[in-house]
């Protein structure tokens, strides 16, 4: 979104417009559709104190014992469940839901000002910039593949070889100088600064992560993109496992663009979004070449738009931006109350696993690091397929194993192990995660180190290991 968008028209109000005191800002319509919008002016309201904000209540599951527990998320850092406030946001918008930005109806009016005003929220939450644009897509991994479609010819990527596949693989590999797994802060810098003093190309770009999504480490962003910036490089950074933990500034931590997930952040309904610098997004080529993306089409020539219609051909995701913005809203407005709570959670989960004999758990930059709350270990004599089903089975507790989409890291940080280790157990904790679900983690972890699981198993085809005798249900309802 171009913060400094101008108004070519302004919309009229009907009689009805009283319905929309609701909506925060006006909405302009241009000749072709298009809808800006100007800045979003805050509700003088008194602000309310800071609370953890409130996750849809979470299921009692199923355990092979023939007991149901309320369900442990430790999956976070895969997705998250849905804020309270992002679902009644959703249900809202459903009520007067159209498409966006092409109808002069009072529900396409409605959308358009929810969708328009959605990108001034994120816009407001990740500190844009004046001409910054907030262009919607489906999540991350289409964040940037849509910046890579976008770069300059003959742009130079730095990577590091630590990066989740999504910011890992997009890039030209020939244009692309991967770095190896840093040990520290300092390391990763003399990495950096080596590489782009090699650099030979004018333009170049440098792609981070704001924290590990295997180890939940925070990078040191502001440091490294002071480098690259000294070096007349852009910076791209990965907030995915970011945002929800830690407040982003694009200004404050020196990069130009941004990019994450909303179902990484509480609003698991299919948006993401890229937010950063116009110029290389305006002079590339459409990402999705189709209505929407056009100004006009002649027998022989196709005008685009620039700004983020230029990316968002064909209908977007309302919905999904409305959630999105959603969560942003409501992670900014009680930031504070958040990271008290993962604070707690985090130095639980770290001391109590590591104080477990026969559990080792891994970390880039040292066991002393900051990091979100995420923690990858493995079990001595154990597959980390084998605990993650066993964790599930019999204590309804959710968490991931493999390698998390960032094989070079996981193996890597695994190269020190027995052969046979190849994979491992990761536990991600955020606002579903309570301090009875931290507790009752640690002694099934506890447990399963000491004893092994608790019943036999076997694997089967498709499905992983399973209990040998489960009378758990093979499937649930539908939700149709």
């Amino acid at each position: 979104m171009s913060i400094a968008s101008s108004i070519p028209h302004t919309f009229t109000p009907t009689r009805r417009q009283p319905w929309l005191r609701s909506v925060p800002a006006p909405v302009a319509t241009t000749s072709r559709g298009s809808t800006t919008l100007t800045p979003l002016q805050a509700p003088a309201t008194p602000s309310a104190p800071a609370v953890v904000p409130a996750v849809v209540e979470a299921p009692r599951v199923p355990t092979c014992h023939g007991t149901f527990v309320e369900y442990a998320n430790f999956d976070h850092g895969a997705s998250t469940p849905a804020l309270v406030s992002v679902r009644a946001a959703v249900d809202k918008a459903t009520a007067t839901y159209s498409s966006v930005h092409r109808g002069q109806g009072w529900a396409s009016q409605v959308s358009s000002h929810y969708y328009e005003a959605a990108r001034v929220e994120v816009a407001r939450f990740v500190g844009a910039r004046e001409g910054d644009e907030v262009v919607f897509t489906r999540n991350t991994t289409d964040s940037f593949n849509l910046l890579a479609r976008a770069l300059p010819r003959r742009t130079q990527v730095i990577v590091f070889a630590t990066e989740h596949h999504a910011t890992l693989l997009p890039w030209e590999s020939r244009r692309t100088t991967r770095l190896p797994v840093p040990l520290t802060h300092q390391d990763a810098e003399a990495l950096l600064r080596d590489a782009l003093q090699r650099a030979t190309s004018s333009s170049v770009l440098v792609v981070l992560t704001g924290a590990s999504n295997v180890t939940g480490e925070y990078w040191p962003v502001e440091r490294l993109a002071t480098l690259a910036r000294e070096r007349g490089a852009r910076i791209a950074l990965d907030a995915a496992q970011l945002v929800g933990h830690r407040r982003v500034d694009l200004d404050t931590l020196g990069v130009d663009y941004v990019a994450f997930s909303g179902h990484k952040i509480y609003a698991p309904y299919g948006a993401g979004v890229l937010v950063g610098r116009s110029d290389w997004l305006d002079a590339a080529a459409p990402y999705l070449a189709g209505g929407g993306a056009t100004a006009e089409v002649s027998p022989l020539t196709t005008t685009w738009k620039t700004g983020p219609a230029r990316h968002e051909g064909g209908t977007p995701n309302v919905l999904g931006a409305i959630a999105l913005a959603a969560a942003c809203a409501a992670i900014r407005e009680n930031r504070g109350a958040l990271e008290s709570h993962e604070r707690r959670l985090t130095e639980r989960l770290v001391e109590g696993l590591r104080a477990i004999e026969g559990v080792e758990t891994y970390s880039i930059f040292g066991d002393s690091a900051d990091r979100a709350p995420v923690v990858t270990f493995t079990i001595d004599g154990l597959e980390s397929s084998l605990v993650s089903a066993a964790l599930s089975a019999e204590h309804g507790i959710g968490v991931r194993d493999g390698k998390f989409c960032a094989h070079l890291l996981v193996d890597a940080l695994l190269a020190d192990e027995d052969a046979q280790v190849t994979s491992a157990v990761r536990v991600s904790a955020g606002l579903a995660t309570t301090d009875e679900h931290v507790e009752r983690l640690l002694a099934a972890v506890a447990t399963l180190a000491a004893e092994g699981p608790g019943t036999a198993y076997e694997q089967v085809d498709g499905r992983g290991w399973v209990p040998v005798a489960d009378d758990r249900p093979s499937l649930v309802d539908l939700p149709w």
